[in-house]
């Protein structure tokens, strides 16, 4: 086998069977510190596509199981992990779209429901907040959800468009800021969020 570029399948060989029947369930890999294996030719683009080789994975049961071996790092890399083996693959920006919103409740008892592209879904919240972050460069805003450990969604430009036709104004930090309600929780989207 060559060990630059394994094959993805040898992954999926040496994941517990419980973690491979539920595909859309994350597996443990927090309890995992196998050695690093390598690199492998896989990537995630910004849109949220996963390629192996070039190619995009189409199959949506393959790609739900990829995430649910996803790890980030201290070392800000991205690694797919089983109990045996690492690879460390390329993530454009952050590995998860938001494509979603379903909004229930109004005001201050409104909840946030996001879907992502896999089909993973999260309420917004004290454990998945919102964040936005601007391009310094061109001022556009790119708003992030937190999904599970330190991984990230990017919220779609429709989706964000939704957050902002719900949003008011609050005092927050001391600041009126303007920003969406989730489960009794302010998140501002008017800004830098990493800044404040």
């Amino acid at each position: 086998m060559d060990t630059r570029q394994p094959p993805a399948q040898s992954l999926l060989r040496h994941l517990p069977e419980s973690t491979v029947g539920a595909a859309r369930e994350p597996a443990p890999v927090h309890l995992w510190n196998p050695e690093l294996s390598g690199e492998l030719d896989m990537h995630i683009a910004r849109d949220g596509t996963w390629y192996h080789e070039g190619e995009p994975i189409t199959r949506l049961a393959l790609a739900q199981l990829f995430s649910g071996i996803l790890r980030l790092e201290e070392d800000g890399r991205y690694y797919l992990v089983t109990p045996v083996e690492k690879w460390a693959i390329r993530v454009d920006d952050v590995p998860f779209v938001i494509v979603r919103l379903e909004v229930e409740g109004r005001g201050r008892e409104q909840e946030l429901r996001f879907f992502t592209s896999l089909e993973h879904e999260v309420v917004a919240g004290n454990e998945h907040p919102i964040r936005v972050q601007i391009d310094e460069r061109t001022g556009e805003p790119s708003p992030y959800l937190l999904l599970r450990d330190n991984l990230e969604a990017l919220l779609h430009r429709n989706v964000f468009y939704q957050l902002a036709e719900l949003a008011e104004e609050h005092q927050w930090q001391g600041r009126t800021r303007t920003g969406v309600w989730s489960r009794g929780i302010f998140f501002p989207i008017d800004g830098d969020s990493a800044l404040d």
